[in-house]
């Protein structure tokens, strides 16, 4: 910590922050639909992305928004019968689909850490983990002897699972997270590390 202080990069937390900071400005820059490019209001040209891609709503988001509409349904079809609920299905389904398309969410690399986010929610700090702190990013489950996984994202067709190691912003422990991506040798060369082969452990 104190060879860093003196190049003047500071405690890895610091320096963490400032990146999460530079990655937060440089999303900001962009459309949530990416592939739109910058947002018309920019009045500075983002850097591109490194990557990104758009992953399907997490599991406990289905689930509340399966269990809101079909108690939605259900009061109505005990309170009307059958053509009462076929009445509220078009208004129920609506608003559920609606729900859903807000909670898709994407995996983005910026030129300073890779996040994931939603579009209905703000990204927390914790779900930026700077390029700095990345050590290896492997193919598949991740090894026996890394730190047990936090998972983003979920399974959509064409994907695989790649694992990454990082460090906390303390320097010194590690972490892993875990995210299904449609092109693991480009969201390696986005994080800046060779794309190792999967465990045989």
């Amino acid at each position: 910590m104190a060879a860093q202080a003196r190049r003047g990069q500071g405690p890895p937390s610091a320096q963490a922050a400032r990146e999460r900071a530079r990655h937060s400005e440089q999303l900001r820059g962009h459309r949530f639909l990416a592939g739109r490019g910058p947002r018309p209001s920019v009045t500075v040209v983002p850097a591109p992305l490194r990557f990104w891609q758009f992953d399907p709503p997490v599991r406990s988001a289905v689930l509340f928004t399966i269990a809101v509409v079909a108690i939605w349904l259900g009061v109505f079809g005990w309170l009307d019968g059958a053509a009462g609920m076929r009445a509220e299905a078009p208004l129920a389904l609506g608003l559920g689909l609606a729900v859903l398309a807000a909670n898709v969410g994407r995996l983005t690399v910026s030129d300073h850490a890779v996040s994931t986010d939603a579009l209905a929610t703000r990204t927390p700090p914790s779900r930026i983990v700077p390029l700095v702190l990345i050590r290896e990013v492997r193919l598949g489950v991740p090894p026996a002897d890394w730190p047990t996984p936090s998972h983003r994202g979920g399974w959509l067709p064409g994907r695989t699972r790649v694992a990454v190691r990082h460090l906390a912003d303390d320097g010194l422990s590690e972490r892993t997270v875990t995210h299904w991506v449609r092109d693991p040798q480009a969201f390696a060369d986005a994080l800046g590390h060779p794309l190792e082969a999967p465990s045989r452990g």
